[in-house]
């Protein structure tokens, strides 16, 4: 993906370029913004009185479309419960060019220049999901060729900006393929409007589906192009009814859906005989893990997900009290040999990502960054966080509008009248909601047996338990490592006097145990690709040990997304060794889905792992 570079033409106005083209007209950027395209649209008129209101942008640009219409919506006392708002951008600003740009707005727009500004996503490639005003506004933008990426998005649009550089110099913008993706995103009675009033353009977005119309435009421009989607056309509105959810499982999958569904509105019950939350603090500290983004040469469906479970679970989790907060410490994955530095390297020169995203460091300068000899070097990810599970998964079952519930879920039946049974291993029923999210790892097979074909759904059918354990030693007041380690296992810096090296996988294996062996073979781990010695706890006397099972597939993706064929049941379960990637996205997944918002991930990447 190529970012924009900042330009301005003689007369001070923002210049692509890219396309030799202008960012804005000569009436300015906001007056273009409030005239063509929230008149154009009906707004703020429109979203009275609703529970949510969604406007699509082709093309954010300096992000002034965006702006105006955060402003207007803010200043409108009856504005839409929340605000989606979806753009789609080939070459998207560094947040310094957008601070420029952004100085010369009037003073009331400054507060929301600094808070976007403040959550502007890396330039990485595919979706990205900011949430501003406490979440009751959301931006998702998908970076990338709109030819692709229109295809990738999923939404319930009621409104279109369609905002490109003009057709001769940007036709694939214009193009009858895009118009196409955005009436298949298009909500009954859907607008759009744009400043181009070219009759290729309007007979384009009439073959779409749009009645079309010429209405006056601005500072010297006759014409402008106004449209609304024919009746008879687009999809559904979403249904913004508050559910009762039952959440069946209380750990890292449960917990992330039960905080991105609390959050929404939603009556949430977990489901889980371990939820009672009564463990001893002390030893939930104890523990931790890593949350690390995969990286792979061809940027597979792991890499993809995996960036998107990072920047999710840090936009969930950063603002949670201390003890669960986790800690943005940043992660070393280290090569494990001179042939592995060198496929590093080379995927980074071949994917072009951001420095501040992920860098490569040779073995002097990670040996400096993580207090630890790395005798190959390895990829530096900044953003990645050491989180502690107990404390985290305490805090989310803890939120306003989430109910723990100490029981454990045999099996479901429909209940008479709509939703869900949810019953006990007597058959009694113990509880009933109108949705049911089947979050339980391992146990999520038998529990779905009577209701999905298996036969049909060999990824599911074939969900294998895994064992494993995590060695947890004294570690006093040491601070090395001072990143995450990831390699063959992984060595974590110490928190609370305990440092964490992990870990094993037990296939088959009859029980989860902590053993001496164990122990021994995640020190072998390690002591393969880091100079131990530079860690004076590892392998230390009154080494303590955790054990614990997986849940995972044979293509290590987790399986989120609706039951075939079983309306009001979903799964988010699977997640192998990768809990904390998938935990919040699987969440907001599920989420956004449920509530017709934009959805945070491509289309594509949400049939990889759906139920199959």
């Amino acid at each position: 993906m190529k970012p924009a570079s900042w330009h301005e033409d003689p007369r001070g106005v923002p210049r692509s370029l890219e396309f030799g083209d202008v960012y804005h007209g000569e009436a300015g950027a906001l007056p273009q913004a409030r005239h063509v395209f929230l008149g154009g649209n009906g707004l703020p008129g429109r979203w009275r009185g609703r529970a949510a209101f969604t406007i699509a942008e082709t093309g954010f640009g300096l992000g002034h479309n965006f702006l105006a219409a955060w402003r207007a919506w803010l200043d409108d006392p009856g504005r839409s419960g929340r605000l989606h708002y979806l753009a789609f951008e080939a070459h998207p600003f560094a947040v310094a060019d957008l601070q420029r740009a952004w100085r010369r707005l009037p003073e009331d727009y400054q507060p929301l220049a600094r808070e976007l500004a403040g959550r502007w996503p890396d330039l990485l490639p595919g979706v990205h999901r900011l949430e501003l005003q406490g979440g009751r506004l959301t931006l998702t933008l998908l970076f990338g060729d709109i030819r692709r990426q229109a295809r990738q998005a999923r939404a319930c649009v009621d409104a279109f900006f369609l905002d490109g550089f003009a057709p001769r110099v940007n036709p694939d913008m214009w193009s009858p393929a895009v118009f196409g993706q955005l009436r298949r995103l298009a909500v009954a009675g859907a607008t759009a409007a744009t400043w181009c009033s070219a009759g290729q353009v309007r007979r384009d977005l009439r073959d779409a589906g749009f009645l079309v119309s010429k209405i006056p435009g601005i500072a010297g421009k006759r014409e402008m192009t106004a449209a609304v989607l024919r009746p008879g056309l687009g999809v559904p509105a979403p249904d913004h009814a508050r559910r009762r959810v039952a959440v069946v499982g209380g750990g890292l999958a449960g917990a992330g859906v039960a905080q991105a569904l609390a959050g929404r509105g939603h009556e949430v019950e977990v489901w889980d005989p371990a939820c009672a939350l009564d463990a001893d603090p002390a030893l939930r500290r104890r523990g931790a893990a890593a949350l690390v983004p995969a990286l792979s040469p061809d940027d597979d469906t792991r890499s993809r997900l995996s960036r998107v479970g990072l920047a999710r679970a840090r936009a969930r989790w950063l603002d949670l009290d201390k003890a669960a907060r986790p800690q943005a410490c940043g992660a070393l994955v280290c090569a494990q040999s001179a042939a592995q530095a060198d496929v590093q390297r080379r995927a980074l020169e071949r994917l072009g990502f951001p420095v501040d995203w992920v860098q490569w460091l040779d073995a002097v300068e990670a040996g400096r960054r993580a207090g630890v000899g790395v005798p190959w070097g390895g990829l530096w990810f900044p953003g990645a966080l050491r989180v502690c599970p107990g404390e985290l998964i305490a805090a989310l079952l803890s939120l306003r509008g989430v109910v723990r519930r100490a029981a454990a879920v045999e099996s479901l039946a429909p209940a008479p009248g709509g939703g869900w049974s949810l019953r006990d291993a007597s058959g009694l029923e113990q509880g009933r909601a109108d949705v049911v999210v089947v979050a339980n790892a391992r146990h999520a097979r038998a529990l779905l047996a009577e209701r999905l074909p298996l036969d049909r759904l060999p990824v599911l059918s074939g969900l294998t338990p895994i064992a494993g354990q995590v060695s947890l030693y004294p570690a006093g007041a040491s601070d090395v490592p001072r990143c995450i380690l990831s390699g063959q296992g992984y060595c974590l810096p110490p928190q609370d006097g305990w440092g964490v090296a992990g870990s094993t996988y037990r296939p088959g294996a009859p029980d989860a145990v902590a053993d001496a062996a164990g122990h021994q073979d995640i020190l072998a781990r390690v002591r393969g690709w880091a100079d131990t010695r530079d860690i004076p706890w590892l392998g230390r006397e009154g080494v303590v040990g955790w054990a614990g099972w997986r849940a995972a597939t044979r293509d290590h993706l987790p399986m989120i997304g609706p039951a075939p064929d079983q309306p009001g049941l979903w799964l988010a379960c699977a997640y192998g060794s990768r809990g904390l990637s998938w935990s919040a996205l699987a969440g907001d997944l599920i989420g956004a889905w449920m509530d017709g918002e934009p959805a945070p991930i491509e289309r594509e990447l949400a049939r990889r792992i759906g139920v199959r």
